[in-house]
């Protein structure tokens, strides 16, 4: 039997004794992410050794999962990239399920990876670039152009509608170096210096992420969190005036006119690649670190903010990426 988890992290967390109970010897049990090991680890405690323990991570939120799935009836190789990870094989054949699994999710391009490290690196990249990262780069944007003079529309035009509508699609279709290679003279001084400026402070949050998040410190708080979310609700974080005027830049949007600030995409771009510096040096390997910095943020996640605002982006997360993004981000 196949055993596939699904529940929220905090729920793993809470159940994981029964469900492990309740599992037939030989079964395997599937994982979409590795939170339930990082868990088990800050526990001191392990999988029961009777059974394959693998998981298949989709790079990307379920809506999107199941719309590329459905996409690739007609285009093909049009599902969404996966990573897998075999961490028990007591059967000899934990590595097959986990592939054959992958397809069925209609996944085009798998890589191997481990738990641990998928589970670092995710639940790290969420706080990071994916979301609380560029949640705090706009609302700091938008604040910082007001005070150079710009209206408050021009402000959310030249900060967030920048990042979601030019600046990641030029990332996507033809790298990070080309939103450099993209500007002229005087622009590409400012991006040089936005990005001098920005790098290694965002680097050093960027560790201290890290570092809560493998030393189990960040994954306490996302199974304390969800044990008082009955009585202290999540909130809204699309309350601030940026979002409020961002409903009306977003209602007038002429795509063809959305602007490539220079400055913007310095502040950006370093702060993607101080994500990527501290996974490459964590020990991740690049195709993990890709995915986890560049890809899933720039055709996964920006665009539902690009869409309808962050919460539309954040809160169709999972209940430990929404945690995290909110602690965080501003």
């Amino acid at each position: 039997d196949l055993v596939v988890l699904l529940i929220s992290d905090a729920a793993q967390a809470k159940l994981y004794k029964e469900i492990f109970a309740a599992m037939k010897p030989g079964a395997t049990l599937g994982l979409s992410h590795g939170f339930l090991l990082g868990h088990l680890d800050s526990i001191g405690e392990k999988f029961p050794e009777n059974m394959d323990v693998i998981a298949v991570c989709p790079k990307g939120m379920g809506p999107s999962v199941r719309r590329l799935y459905e996409q690739g009836k007609d285009v093909n190789g049009a599902g969404i990239n996966s990573s897998f990870a075999v961490h028990q094989d007591v059967s000899g054949k934990a590595t097959e399920l986990a592939l054959g699994w992958g397809i069925a999710l209609g996944s085009p391009f798998m890589f191997e990876t481990s738990l641990r490290s998928e589970y670092c690196s995710d639940i790290y990249g969420e706080r990071g670039i994916l979301l609380g990262a560029v949640h705090g780069i706009v609302e700091s944007l938008y604040r910082r152009y007001q005070r150079q003079g710009m209206s408050p529309e021009q402000a959310f035009l030249e900060s967030s509608e920048s990042i979601t509508g030019n600046i990641v699609k030029i990332i996507s279709t033809k790298g990070i170096k080309a939103v450099y290679e993209s500007l002229d003279g005087d622009d590409k001084e400012t991006f040089q210096k936005a990005y001098s400026a920005s790098y290694k402070p965002a680097k050093e949050i960027l560790q201290e992420i890290y570092d809560e998040v493998s030393s189990g410190n960040e994954i306490r708080t996302v199974i304390m969190h969800g044990a008082r979310i009955d009585k202290y609700p999540v909130g809204k974080i699309d309350g601030t005036d940026t979002w409020k005027v961002g409903e009306k830049v977003r209602a007038e949007r002429d795509e063809d006119k959305i602007p490539l600030n220079p400055f913007t995409a310095g502040v950006y771009v370093a702060t993607m690649m101080a994500q990527i510096d501290v996974l490459l040096e964590e020990g991740h390997p690049y195709s993990e670190v890709v995915n986890e910095s560049v890809i899933e943020a720039v055709d996964s996640l920006c665009p539902y903010m690009h869409y309808r605002g962050v919460a539309f982006m954040v809160d169709n997360c999972s209940f430990t990426a929404k945690t995290g993004s909110r602690k965080w981000a501003p």
